[in-house]
């Protein structure tokens, strides 16, 4: 799915160093396939022992729905599982946004369609707060200028990028994709080099 500008409300956890264990718990992991592991996206905090909705967490507040998550510093630390992006993007959200991730999660975010949107920690404390304080806050995301704002009018905050990956997200290709996109001029290449031999 291509990803161009996203205007959406946000979900807030303010919660700091946020690992893949608690984001999707290794119990859930025994399926291959991308989806699916949406219902089990926090579920330790979602839902007590017995299975019942812990009311007191935010994706069980009907104040709080929208497609970026905003979360606290050191986002998606801990082990390299994959399943933790399927998670979060089978659950909707299209974007997340902390002052740091790891650095592992970040690749598996950018390698599976999630976009990973660092800010400052200045900007993400103020962004926390308002959307605490006003349940619906709308942010504009704009991948092709590299900037996030609050909407209707704030001002924009700029966040760094991989060239590579942002061709591959705005034209929603994944790493093979974008190789079977270039073939004409991979062949072309393996020709020429051919020819000089």
């Amino acid at each position: 799915m291509k990803f161009d500008i996203l205007e959406s409300a946000c979900v807030p956890l303010p919660l700091e160093n946020v690992d893949t264990d608690q984001i999707i718990p290794a119990r859930f992991l025994s399926a291959t396939s991308r989806t699916g592991f949406g219902e089990n996206l926090f579920r330790d905090w979602r839902f007590d022992k017995a299975g019942n909705k812990n009311e007191a967490f935010v994706l069980n507040d009907p104040a709080f729905k929208g497609q970026v998550l905003v979360a606290g510093k050191n986002f998606g630390c801990g082990s390299s599982r994959e399943h933790a992006v399927w998670a979060i993007s089978d659950y909707g959200f299209k974007a997340v946004v902390s002052s740091f991730f790891a650095d592992i999660f970040r690749n598996n975010a950018l390698n599976n369609g999630l976009l990973p949107v660092i800010v400052p920690e200045d900007y993400l404390k103020y962004l926390l707060e308002l959307i605490n304080t006003e349940p619906g806050t709308m942010v504009r995301i704009d991948l092709g200028k590299q900037s996030l704002s609050v909407l209707p009018d704030g001002e924009p905050v700029s966040f760094e990028i991989n060239k590579f990956k942002k061709e591959c997200l705005m034209k929603g290709l994944d790493d093979i994709d974008y190789l079977l996109s270039i073939k004409e001029m991979i062949t072309a290449y393996e020709f020429r080099n051919t020819l000089k031999r």
